[in-house]
């Protein structure tokens, strides 16, 4: 009789998961709470102009999302903004909100992502045309010879500013009012929320417009961002988050398409973003 040894074959080794916990939906103050701090921050970090409009801006962006949410019945927290005083140029880090329920289909899940930047971008016109009709035009030989930082500036911010003030001659400067330094944040921030990748507004656009297929496209976005962090190395982090987060959860109806009014509309995205977009939005 012959025998022979039995090794039972391992198991692999169990995932190491981090779990995140949700952020509340039952504690309306926190949300109160850093809404005022949000304003505190950016007070205090650019002054009371830029304040009253970014955060203006910021909360249209994020109540087109959570009105959106309700319209479809998603469940969805307030909005929760995030101080974030002199370290960074902005004084916040934007706002956001979480869903925490599932979306029900391509149109819902377009419509919830294009409201918040659409809304955003709205709002953010006006306050660009006349915060740069405040700003002072300059002589570049008065400025003084601290650290100036220059503002990249997009094609959309070009073209309301020639609307407002005119050419300006290569020997002078616009010193911006603090309403103009929001409303070229806004369209920063609408630009950033545009991205097509991840859980970002553009990559809920972006999904719901090409599904699963969608992530065959994925390999040119990496391409792309990688090639602008080696012209701004700013762009590293967002490179970082999006090799990290390149899946997107698909819509309880992944079949249906979108109709022909929502596929004009991104287009209509599209473009805003191209339009809202700076390749090197700070020159020190």
């Amino acid at each position: 009789m012959q025998t022979e040894d039995f090794y039972p074959t391992p198991s692999p080794p169990a995932r190491r998961r981090i779990r995140l916990r949700p952020l509340p939906v039952d504690k309306p103050w926190i949300n109160v709470l850093l809404f005022f701090l949000t304003i505190a921050s950016t007070w205090i970090t650019v002054g009371m102009w830029y304040s009253i409009a970014v955060i203006t801006i910021l909360l249209a962006h994020e109540m087109g999302h959570y009105l959106m949410c309700r319209r479809y019945k998603i469940a969805a927290t307030l909005p929760f903004f995030i101080p974030f005083p002199y370290i960074n140029p902005f004084g916040t880090m934007g706002a956001m909100i979480q869903m925490r329920g599932p979306i029900p289909n391509k149109k819902a899940l377009f419509d919830v992502g294009a409201a918040g930047p659409l809304a955003g971008f709205i709002v953010t016109i006006p306050v660009i045309y006349f915060g740069v009709s405040l700003s002072d035009i300059t002589p570049t030989s008065d400025l003084s010879e601290g650290m100036n930082i220059v503002l990249g500036e997009s094609l959309i911010y070009k073209l309301i500013s020639c609307l407002a003030i005119g050419p300006v001659a290569k020997e002078n400067d616009v010193l911006l009012h603090p309403m103009a330094y929001a409303g070229w944040v806004g369209l920063f921030v609408t630009s950033l929320n545009l991205l097509p990748v991840g859980q970002l507004d553009g990559g809920h656009i972006f999904y719901s417009l090409f599904g699963r297929r969608g992530f065959r496209y994925m390999p040119l976005f990496i391409v792309a961002l990688a090639g602008l962090t080696a012209i701004y190395s700013g762009w590293a982090l967002l490179f970082v988050l999006l090799l990290l987060g390149r899946k997107h959860p698909p819509p309880l109806d992944d079949v249906t398409p979108l109709d022909r009014k929502r596929k004009f509309l991104a287009v209509i995205m599209f473009i805003i973003f191209v339009t809202c977009f700076t390749p090197i939005p700070f020159k020190f």
